[in-house]
């Protein structure tokens, strides 16, 4: 199986079928019956390469077909491939022979990743020698089956119907979807939630953050049942978070939210730490509070380096391949006693991008200090060792291919994060920076691709193309600088995004998935929830103030600190005009507050005012 997503995450967002064939249908129905695989035989181990040029010019030299094996460091089910189906002497033979077996860890190739992520991890796509695409399979497969699958692709090695001709996306001429697709959506939203079980989808359970982030902000407008839906999903998604250590289970399988896969992706960890910190500022319950403690502790003790960047995930086995129910249902004394699953320790610019937008979320619903410091501390770290010229970020200390479009725009809402949480003036002019880096690298006529392409890669089956929750994540951070910056460039991106996702074939092809788009929708054609604190930044009236316009629970505001002894303040044209104490004002749907200086009052006049 995303990520999340890293990109396994991402997958997450998928239909709900596409995810439930990644892991748990694909379990052969006598594993747990038979307690395990097998001890494999002796085989002579296969000569896995890395994913490049060469493979493709070797395969046309001896005549070959190139399988790429697909998968996650982190993924219970890749590990039950390698135990059983490449441990198996048939399978290993047809590959030595007649193939040239890559392999990539899906984390650390976005591009790749990005372009296969629907088949989940493991993904096994065979090609032919010139990179035409043969065979895409989703998901585990057992020894017989893949042996069956090798022998016949070299039969017929023609396209098989797992593939299918991808017809381009024509942007739509409007930056907004139509009123009928915008209509449609919605009901897509609405019919996909599962009003026995809770939650989105029906087959695998998890936390869908943009369902519920949709759902709270048309709550807050006053529909009543969407904010319920997101409510009790919110409240559903506890059953994951892991009652030992923190942190949260990728998901639960069998349409329920008792059966949890066990690895822990920090797309999920940061997401879901984002999800319940904004649920308690609405709701005030303190279960997601806890929530989000534990999975910031979980950060903090499992996935963070020595220098306090974040690391990539943790694995759900502790013996790779074997199903880890049993350990995870012991204590942390039992648990450590039979070892601890392994921690992918590469630090990535994208997944430290998304724990440091985690964690400033959380710091502004909480005000908690700790959270903040790891977040600037990553975040200087990033800037240290993984900047490029221009204001973008190269995604590991040194990468096959890349820049990936992932890790200057996870930076770049970073960035943002933190300058709402602190009004440090440095981190906007940080994201405005990365904004310009993913204009000058990742914009094509269709949205914008999950990677620059490199030469030779035009026209290929794998070439990078637009994907969906990138360019609905990009857009709604440019609309927000356009707004919080008076940045030009936001609203321009932040259009070219849209006229993608506004194509009716790209959110008709999402099932219920749809949220993010009606998000970055709604958000391209209102302005956010403007909070401006006016006053010195040493008062703590002020500072008082602050902590409560950056706690006001949205996904779409604009927080400002104007202190006038550190100049024009960006993105507001005209500065308000200094009291003889700290004030606050609010401005949302054409009209702004009168002067408020009680915190309480302030967040109680944002939410009438959002109401109107």
């Amino acid at each position: 199986m995303p990520n999340h997503r890293a990109a396994y995450g991402v997958y997450l967002m998928l239909a709900a079928s596409l995810f439930a064939g990644a892991c748990a249908s694909c379990k052969t129905p006598d594993l747990e019956r038979r307690g395990g695989p097998p001890a494999p035989e002796k085989v002579e181990a296969i000569a896995w390469i890395d994913w490049s040029d060469e493979a493709f010019a070797r395969a046309r030299r001896e005549n070959r077909l190139v399988l790429l094996d697909l998968g996650a460091v982190w993924c219970h089910w890749c590990h039950v491939m390698d135990r059983e189906t490449y441990a198996d002497p048939g399978v290993a033979a047809l590959l030595r022979a007649r193939y040239v077996a890559v392999r990539v860890d899906q984390d650390a190739r976005p591009d790749i990743s990005r372009r296969y992520e629907e088949y989940g991890w493991p993904a096994t796509i065979i090609f032919g020698p010139d990179g035409a695409e043969l065979v895409k399979r989703r998901g585990f497969l057992p020894p017989r089956e893949m042996r069956a699958l090798l022998q016949a692709v070299l039969d017929d090695p023609t396209p098989g119907p797992s593939v299918t001709t991808e017809r381009p996306v024509l942007p739509a001429e409007s930056p907004f979807l139509s009123d009928a697709l915008r209509t449609e959506l919605r009901r897509r939203y609405v019919d996909g939630y599962d009003r026995e079980q809770q939650g989105w989808g029906t087959i695998q359970k998890f936390l869908d953050w943009d369902c519920v982030e949709y759902g709270l902000e048309r709550g807050r407008e006053g529909d009543a049942e969407a904010e319920r839906m997101a409510r009790a999903t919110v409240d559903a998604q506890l059953a994951l978070v892991d009652p030992v250590w923190g942190g949260v289970y990728q998901y639960s399988h069998g349409g329920v939210w008792t059966n949890p896969h066990f690895e822990k992706i920090m797309q999920m960890q940061a997401e879901n730490l984002r999800i319940f910190s904004l649920a308690h500022s609405r709701w005030g319950d303190p279960r997601h509070l806890a929530a989000a403690r534990t999975i910031a502790g979980y950060l903090d003790h499992f996935l963070t380096s020595p220098d306090g960047a974040f690391y990539v995930s943790q694995d759900a086995d502790v013996v790779q391949g074997e199903h880890a129910a049993g350990y995870f249902a012991l204590e942390d004394r039992g648990r450590r006693a039979l070892g601890l699953p392994r921690v992918d320790t590469h630090v990535y610019a994208r997944e430290n991008g998304w724990a440091i937008a985690g964690l400033a979320a959380f710091c502004k619903a909480t005000g908690d200090a700790p959270a903040l410091a790891a977040a600037t501390r990553a975040a200087k770290w990033v800037l240290a060792h993984r900047a490029l010229a221009g204001g973008g970020f190269r995604h590991d200390e040194q990468d096959a291919a890349g820049p990936y479009l992932g890790d200057t725009l996870a930076m770049a809402r970073a960035f943002v994060e933190l300058y709402e949480a602190t009004a440090d003036r440095p981190w906007l002019a940080r994201a405005r920076e990365a904004l310009g880096f993913l204009d000058a690298n990742f914009k094509s006529t269709a949205g914008f691709v999950a990677a620059r392409v490199p030469p030779g890669a035009e026209g290929k089956p794998w070439a990078p193309r637009p994907q969906v929750e990138e360019n609905v994540a990009l857009a709604r951070l440019a609309i927000r600088l356009a707004h919080l910056a008076g940045e030009p460039l936001g609203r321009a991106l932040a259009e070219h995004a849209m006229r993608y996702l506004a194509a009716p074939e790209v959110g008709e092809s999402r099932g219920y998935g749809v949220a993010g788009i009606l998000l970055a929708d709604r958000e391209l054609g209102g302005d956010p929830i403007e909070l401006t604190v006016v006053g010195p930044k040493g008062d703590d009236r002020a500072k008082a103030l602050f902590a409560a316009a950056i706690r006001f629970p949205s996904g779409y505001t604009c927080v400002r600190w104007q202190d006038d002894r550190e100049g024009p303040l960006p993105g507001l044209d005209t500065p308000y005009a200094a009291k003889d104490r700290p004030v606050a004002y609010v401005c949302a749907r054409g009209a702004c507050s009168t002067p408020i200086d009680d915190p309480t009052k302030l967040l109680l006049v944002a939410e009438e005012m959002v109401r109107r």
